[in-house]
């Protein structure tokens, strides 16, 4: 395990009685270096949505123990925010709760001349995403996959 995952697990640890106390979703838990500064990001939603004061509660909490536990060598900067509209599907949990909605998916490499594709997502699998695109299905490989989230329109 990298030490990146392991302060991401420990971080999803802490996390789960918090969020859950609050009747949240723990989304996802990266932790990821921009430029020169790391950041540690959790992302929680909730039916109807999460509100500024929702993030900044379980940040309160969330950094009380950080810095009690303090596991983590680097220094960082601590997000907790929701995942957004168009967040990726990473985890066995995000493809069920997608099941039956619109995806976007983009593609590393040219596949019938496209690298995007939109299409409701029908099933998935360890290694298969399928869609639904115009009434036919369209199965990728998940290791051809850059990118898959929810689609929204404006």
């Amino acid at each position: 395990m990298t030490k990146k995952e392991m302060y991401e697990q420990k971080t999803e640890e802490i996390l789960m009685p918090i969020v859950e106390e609050y009747g949240f979703e723990l989304v996802d838990v990266e932790y990821v270096k921009e430029g020169s500064t790391w950041y540690l990001r959790a992302y929680i939603d909730k039916p109807g949505g999460i509100t500024i004061d929702d993030c900044e509660t379980v940040s309160r909490r969330l950094s009380d123990i950080l810095d009690e536990k303090d596991y983590i060598e680097d220094a960082y900067i601590l997000e907790v925010s929701s995942p957004g509209l168009g967040r990726p599907l990473r985890k066995e949990k995000d493809y069920k709760r997608s099941l039956g909605e619109e995806v976007e998916i983009r593609t590393y490499r040219m596949i019938d001349k496209q690298k995007e594709f939109t299409g409701i997502l029908r099933s998935y699998d360890e290694k298969t995403v399928t869609i639904e695109e115009e009434g036919s299905l369209r199965t990728f490989e998940k290791s051809d996959i850059a990118l898959i989230r929810l689609a929204f329109d404006f």
